[in-house]
């Protein structure tokens, strides 16, 4: 066997072993912990035609985020409204904001023309919202915003 015909087969034994991993678990990228967990059996109980909780297929709706989270997208993503709530919470740091686009148009409640400055516009809040914190310090920020923010159409923290 030459020696490219063994790199060839050994890609292929590869390709077949890692298939046989994903079928095995099909949540294989995921780590195990109480979410694959909740995950797994769950589907297990809506597939499962003889439990309790079984749906049928036709019935059966999932979304989910890249890292297969699911979460909030209207009226907008959960992390564009901790921007938005965040700049309001630092503008009195900011009176420059208050002449200065987008930030006057949100701290006036204008989300109309908020929404007309686009991608530059929501990438200037981010910014002011998001920067000059460590890591941690982001983290801590989020995890009191996200005991009292409550979402604007469902009403729930």
């Amino acid at each position: 066997m030459t020696a490219t015909l063994r790199v060839v087969f050994g890609v292929v034994v590869l390709l077949f072993a890692q298939t046989a991993v994903a079928a095995s678990d099909p949540l294989s990228s995921w780590n195990d912990g109480p979410a694959k967990k909740a995950i797994l059996e769950f589907v297990a109980a809506v597939t499962d035609e003889n439990g309790k909780d079984y749906v049928p297929a036709e019935e059966r709706i999932a979304v989910f985020d890249n890292d297969g989270t699911l979460w909030v997208e209207y009226p907008m993503y959960t992390q564009v409204l901790f921007a938005l709530d965040r700049v309001k919470k630092l503008a009195p740091q900011h009176p420059e904001w208050k002449t200065k686009q987008p930030f006057k148009a949100l701290l006036e409640g204008d989300m109309k023309t908020v929404g007309a400055s686009g991608m530059k516009g929501l990438m200037k809040l981010i910014m002011a919202s998001h920067g000059g914190m460590s890591g941690d310090e982001f983290e801590q920020e989020v995890a009191k915003w996200l005991v009292t923010a409550k979402h604007p159409h469902l009403d729930c923290l």
